[in-house]
C-alpha cells in the first residue's frame, strides 16, 4: 500500500516523490501524521497540496516554515 520503489534514504531531496511512488493516500496517511508527530506541528489546510509534498526539499521548507510559526 502506497510503498515507494526505492529506499527513501537514498532520495535526493529535489527528486520527484510521486514519480518515485509516492501517492496521495500516502502522503496524507503516514508522511503528514510522521512529520506532525516528529516536529510538534499541525499541517494546516493551505499547505496540503501536491506540491508540498513533491520533493523532500518541498517539505523541509513547508516543516521549517511550520515550526518557526508555532515557535
Amino acid at each position: 500500500m502506497g510503498r515507494m520503489a526505492v529506499d527513501p534514504r537514498e532520495v535526493d531531496s529535489q527528486a520527484d516523490l510521486y514519480e518515485l511512488g509516492l501517492d496521495v493516500r500516502t502522503r496524507r496517511s503516514i508522511v503528514m501524521l510522521a512529520l506532525e508527530e516528529a516536529f510538534d506541528i499541525e499541517f494546516p489546510d493551505e499547505v496540503l497540496k501536491k506540491s508540498t509534498f513533491a520533493s523532500v526539499h518541498n517539505i523541509e521548507q513547508v516543516v521549517e516554515g511550520l515550526a518557526k510559526s508555532s515557535a
